[in-house]
């Protein structure tokens, strides 16, 4: 028996009947203070009531308590599935280029609406460019003004002659989308019919009245030197002889210069030109001389013939539009080269995490084999294999997979040639990380007495000592990951790694194309140089926890 108060065994030691009698007194005034140990004949083994853990479990477990390390693996996992997700889902792939919308700003329907990511721009420009921007505007009826905000303001420059010079500027905030404008187009007779039911059955105008190329604003010696390319769209207005500044009527409206039926002359040296007036059924702008009657002879006109068919003016945002089947949003912009961030970029982190884990796999398999053979063996294997590792851990990376990326990749490609340049010396790390841990545990008892009782070399090296290097093998494979991308995207930075002939593109050609634009259009270099931040320093605080978490020293320790 044992007492409840201080949980001690009572001694029952009575021999008198004295003794008994006294006890039977205490007994009763100590009834309820005591209890059986076990009240049944036989006493059994209790049952554990938790579950034993093993060491990928009690691996796990440490690794959870490491705060950083857990969210650090969770902005991995979010970067995985972006560069899964994104490729997919997005309308663009990396060979689809605008070159109308090069460089354009980043853009969002939701924040659009709040009056930011919008793919707006603030910027100084003198009175000749604000004429040109606003005019795009004016001629749509405001419904693509680039010009979303202006203020002005009169520079004062002293010359040294002690003239003063002033000018007009503006403060504006610019849609960088907007600011394309209008684009000559050619288009086959299909195609030209084919966007008149489109404007008629929408009612959205994307032709626009042909530009008078013929008016001396286009002349070579007019405008005291000031030239406008014939193939300019945006100066559907007359122009002055003071730097290309819009003319304007009594009103301050501008002037258009448009050619008409009455001022084309070679319209009307065309025998069907009829035929061609009355080919344009659709929506006309307002102002046009034939918007009530499109056979006036000074009734605009809206296409030319050439020798594919129609030669039209656009408007190029719903010329996209009609194009794609929806507007142009590109959330991280566009790069110099116009495609779309946001696909290249998860284009090329998923060419980087691909190319990355495959790397990590095949110097995990190579560097095991042979650490596990020199660490096993020892002795003159040991060291004729340390020297191989020698000799080839001695050659230069960088020398390695320029003369592959020269010579092999004619051949086999250029991520094959990354590849090979990668594997070629990258397995050494491994291997010696293997030899170490062979050293270390081939000599223990448990491994000498599997030895003894006639286990192969083959089974002591699989079960026996394998086992107890999976730790520092999963953390320097893992570890492997980011500096395998973090040296393909220098290399690509660098021009050595050259993906824009294979339709490819990585986080290291996105830099490298941005690099001469970053002063003007800094989002192009901006998202490329976040997502690999981001990407080595959770790897750097994911192989910390993943270090802690395999070491064999803290298993079963608590933290």
């Amino acid at each position: 028996m044992k007492s409840k108060k201080d949980n001690k065994p009572f001694v029952n030691n009575i021999n008198d009947e004295t003794a008994k009698q006294e006890f039977s007194v205490k007994e009763e005034n100590y009834e309820g203070m005591f209890e059986f140990v076990q009240k049944d004949d036989k006493i059994f083994d209790k049952k554990f009531d938790t579950k034993p853990i093993g060491y990928f479990k009690d691996a796990m477990l440490r690794f959870t308590k490491n705060k950083g390390s857990v969210v650090a693996a969770i902005i991995i996992l979010i970067l995985v599935l972006f560069a899964i997700i994104v490729p997919i889902a997005s309308p663009y792939d990396v060979k689809y280029r605008d070159l109308f919308y090069q460089k354009v700003l980043p853009r969002n329907q939701f924040f659009e609406k709040m009056g930011f990511w919008d793919g707006s721009t603030k910027k100084e420009i003198n009175s000749k460019d604000y004429d040109y921007f606003y005019g795009i505007g004016v001629e749509n009826q405001n419904k693509y003004q680039p010009i979303q905000k202006s203020s002005s303001y009169m520079f004062t420059e002293k010359r040294p002659n002690g003239t003063i010079k002033e000018e007009l500027y503006y403060k504006v905030k610019m849609n960088t989308y907007y600011q394309v404008g209008y684009e000559y187009k050619n288009l086959t007779e299909e195609e030209y019919f084919n966007l008149l039911d489109y404007q008629n059955t929408t009612g959205k105008q994307v032709l626009y009245p042909m530009i008078n190329i013929d008016h001396k604003q286009f002349a070579s010696i007019s405008l005291q030197g000031y030239n406008i390319p014939k193939d300019e769209a945006n100066y559907w207005y007359v122009v002055t002889n003071t730097l290309g500044a819009a003319a304007k009527d009594e009103n301050g409206n501008y002037i258009p210069c448009y050619y008409s039926n009455k001022s084309y002359e070679k319209w009307k040296a065309i025998e069907d030109y009829k035929n061609y007036d009355y080919s344009y059924n659709s929506l006309r702008i307002a102002g046009d001389p034939g918007i009530e009657n499109s056979e006036a002879d000074d009734a605009y006109i809206y296409f030319l013939p050439n020798q594919s068919g129609y030669r039209v003016r656009v408007i190029y945002y719903e010329y996209y539009t009609y194009i794609n089947g929806h507007e142009p949003y590109f959330w991280l912009g566009v790069n110099g080269e116009g495609q779309d961030i946001l696909v290249c970029l998860g284009s090329g982190a998923r060419l980087s995490f691909l190319l990355a884990i495959c790397v990590s796999v095949i110097n995990l398999v190579l560097g095991a084999i042979y650490g596990a053979i020199e660490g096993y063996y020892g002795g003159a294997v040991d060291m004729f294999m340390e020297r191989v590792s020698d000799v080839l851990s001695g050659v230069p990376f960088i020398v390695v997979a320029t003369l592959f990326q020269m010579h092999l990749a004619k051949k086999v490609g250029v991520v094959p040639s990354l590849l090979f340049a990668f594997v070629l010396t990258g397995w050494i790390g491994t291997a010696s990380n293997v030899r170490t841990q062979f050293y270390r545990f081939k000599g223990q008892e448990y491994v000498l007495a599997a030895r003894t009782l006639g286990a192969k070399d083959s089974r002591l090296i699989v079960k026996h000592i394998f086992p107890n290097t999976l730790g520092t093998l999963i953390t320097s494979s893992v570890l492997v990951i980011p500096g395998v991308i973090f040296s393909e995207s220098s290399l690509s930075y660098l021009g050595i790694i050259d993906f824009t002939n294979s339709n490819l593109t990585s986080i290291g050609t996105l830099l490298s194309q941005g690099n001469a634009a970053f002063p003007d259009y800094p989002h192009i270099v901006l998202f490329p140089a976040i997502f690999i931040a981001l990407l080595m320093i959770s790897f750097n605080l994911f192989g910390n926890g993943l270090r802690d978490a395999f070491n064999p020293a803290l298993r079963g320790a608590d933290e």
